[in-house]
């Protein structure tokens, strides 16, 4: 059963990621035309500030399976209830510590943001921040029972309740603002969407799998051991936080909801990018973890590494080509003419980004060596660099310019410093991954001249126009790459379908 389980949830987990992205294709273009771009930046620009106060979990949930496991292998369901007990008495105090934090963020809201915002945007400013902060504060101590289903390995009933939410806020929401409640309607329905998810959690934990809480003699001097163990999660959070948050933060202080309004766009399309590549390297985390216990020689990891970085490398270059070629027209159709700026915000991320990319399986095998806690310090460190970088640019040149102090952060720590410490210390062979990975630049050559040749004589009139280039440039990648950069291994992968169906062997 846990087997069935487990390839449930690795399937309804790919399905949600598609119906995420096919949806917020969808959903996007049409909440921007009804928010208005002023209104679309405010509602960015207050996720993105209340957003930075899930640092106040500490990375504690993080330690919740790991502690749970310890019991459970000794049958101690006492112990699991006394667990479920001190994270639920933790939680509890971080969602009060959280109100009343973001009760002193809604009360100077004027004062944070009255260089950028106009007297209407902080009003509603206030109100999206009030609701938000409340929605957060209650997602602490609602995420024990997230975990408890978690650490029961019940990942379809998990990934099920995921999926409703994914399809039912936007839904929800269409109408909302259709009737004209805006940003307001919009977090208020994605308060009441995640108290029913929430509900359904804690009836499931209570009346299918047994859960039980337990405040009587709680251990709290568990709590060093699992703070000690969450310290560097913890930093991790804040690195998030800071890369992805701060830019839009500085931009409502400084610029206002408009120039939010860009980058947000260029973000969301980022976030997806980031998607794309982590869908398939967290398939590997078992198999990795697997080498290192077994002491296997460091060439067997380097061959891994190489692998999914190739195969990474072939589905996001194929996005970047599409995006350089015909973003501009994209994103004109998708958020609107005023956004044209969101095209260069949205290159320049999505280019920084593929390094680290094309490299995240390179995250787990530092962690199954136990070996991930100099990224964790020299991503902090970058991070605040990276603040300390954009707010002038932001000052100056807004939108581009936060972008800009973001993207050099990432050469130097994702790319500069982490690429010479997997080939110093990880035992990565990280010249030979960029010897393969260059190898394929041959076989961008004709996508890349039919998308210069392309831009310069066709003129893409409508929708019609735009999904017949993105098919010849899907086509003519796919056979170029096929046929001048894949190794036998990745043709492989290619043909064994067809070569099943057909009932003979693949190459």
């Amino acid at each position: 059963m846990k087997v069935n389980q487990l390839k449930a949830g690795v399937i309804l987990t790919y399905m949600t990621t598609f119906l995420s992205m096919v949806i917020s294709f969808a959903y996007t273009p049409i909440m921007i035309n009804i928010l208005g771009q002023g209104e679309y930046g405010l509602y960015t620009l207050v996720n993105s500030v209340v957003a930075n106060l899930a640092i106040l979990s500490f990375g504690f949930g993080s330690a919740y399976i790991r502690f749970y496991s310890r019991y459970k292998a000794k049958n101690d369901k006492e112990g699991i209830a006394k667990l479920n007990g001190m994270f639920m008495s933790v939680f509890t105090v971080i969602a009060i510590i959280t109100l009343t934090v973001g009760a002193f963020l809604v009360a100077n809201v004027e004062n944070i943001f009255k260089e950028g915002l106009t007297t209407d945007e902080i009003k509603t400013a206030t109100i999206l921040m009030g609701i938000l902060v409340v929605n957060i504060a209650i997602s602490f101590p609602a995420s024990v029972f997230t975990s408890f289903v978690t650490a029961n390995e019940k990942y379809i009933f998990l990934k099920v309740v995921n999926m409703i939410k994914v399809v039912f806020s936007p839904l929800m929401n269409l109408p909302i603002l259709l009737l004209g409640y805006g940003s307001i309607g919009m977090v208020f329905t994605t308060l009441v969407v995640n108290l029913i998810a929430d509900v359904l959690n804690i009836y499931y934990c209570f009346r299918k799998i047994g859960m039980k809480i337990s405040f009587r003699n709680l251990n709290f001097s568990l709590l060093k051991e699992i703070w000690v163990f969450s310290s560097f999660i913890f930093l991790n959070i804040i690195t998030d936080q800071i890369n992805w948050n701060v830019d839009k933060t500085l931009l409502g202080m400084f610029k206002g909801s408009v120039a939010v309004a860009i980058y947000g766009v260029a973000s969301h399309l980022n976030n997806m990018y980031l998607t794309i590549s982590t869908s398939l390297s967290h398939v590997f985390i078992p198999r990795i973890n697997n080498i290192v216990a077994s002491d296997k020689e460091n060439s067997i990891l380097t061959e891994l590494f190489i692998k999914v970085g190739r195969i990474q490398f072939i589905i996001l270059a194929l996005v970047l080509e599409i995006y350089f070629f015909f973003g501009k027209y994209f994103i004109s159709i998708w958020a609107g003419p005023d956004f044209s700026e969101s095209f260069i915000v949205g290159a320049i991320l999505l280019t920084c980004v593929t390094v680290p990319c094309i490299q995240n399986v390179g995250i787990e095998i530092q962690r199954a060596k136990n070996l991930h806690k100099f990224r964790t310090l020299v991503y902090f460190y970058i991070a605040l660099a990276n603040v300390v970088l954009s707010v002038p640019l932001c000052k100056y040149y807004g939108a581009l310019g936060a972008t800009v102090g973001t993207a050099l952060s990432l050469v130097l720590g994702n790319g500069i410093i982490m690429n010479i410490y997997y080939h110093k210390r990880v035992g990565i062979d990280i010249i030979d991954f960029w010897k393969k990975i260059l190898s394929f630049f041959p076989s961008f050559i004709i996508p890349t001249v039919y998308g210069i040749v392309a831009n310069r004589f066709f003129v893409i009139n409508n929708i019609f126009d735009f999904f017949i280039q993105i098919s010849i440039m899907v086509i003519l990648y796919s056979l170029s790459v096929f046929l001048f950069g894949m190794n036998k291994f990745e043709k492989n992968i290619v043909l064994a379908p067809v070569k099943k169906i057909l009932g003979r062997k693949p190459i």
